[in-house]
């Protein structure tokens, strides 16, 4: 380890609804096994390269306590790889803001989330690249 702390603050989450409202009207979409991902490059300047928000619907998951617990392991996982996305993205240029849907009917283990987080975040870099290309 480097010493640096490992920590989801609240600048890195995505709470700006005009934003919200921006990526999911034309933002960039992708799937894996565990989420639904919409992405968008992010012009404003940020403290945070990435802003993400999560979500669990209610219609798979009725109860609030599982809806938690699926968040809670998402963002341990995120909080924990994340550094992969900021060494890609570099500071001090544009950076992304994104949306993560949670689309399976189980409850996933720790390990399993974990994976699927490190896959997301290396599509995620491989799409930021492919449209960079396009521009």
């Amino acid at each position: 380890m480097t010493g640096e702390r490992l920590t989801f603050s609240k600048g890195e989450r995505l709470c700006s609804t005009k934003l919200i409202s921006e990526i999911f009207e034309s933002g960039n979409v992708f799937y894996t096994r565990y989420f639904k991902v919409i992405w968008i490059k992010n012009p404003l300047k940020l403290p945070y390269s990435a802003q993400l928000a999560f979500s669990v619907p209610k219609k798979i998951f009725r109860l609030a306590v599982t809806r938690n617990l699926i968040k809670r392991r998402f963002r341990e996982a995120y909080r924990r790889k994340k550094q992969i996305l900021y060494e890609f993205l570099k500071p001090g240029e544009t950076g992304l803001a994104f949306i993560v849907i949670y689309r399976q009917s189980t409850v996933p283990e720790y390990q399993a989330m974990e994976k699927s987080v490190t896959e997301l975040i290396e599509i995620l870099c491989d799409n930021v690249k492919q449209k960079s290309r396009k521009c």
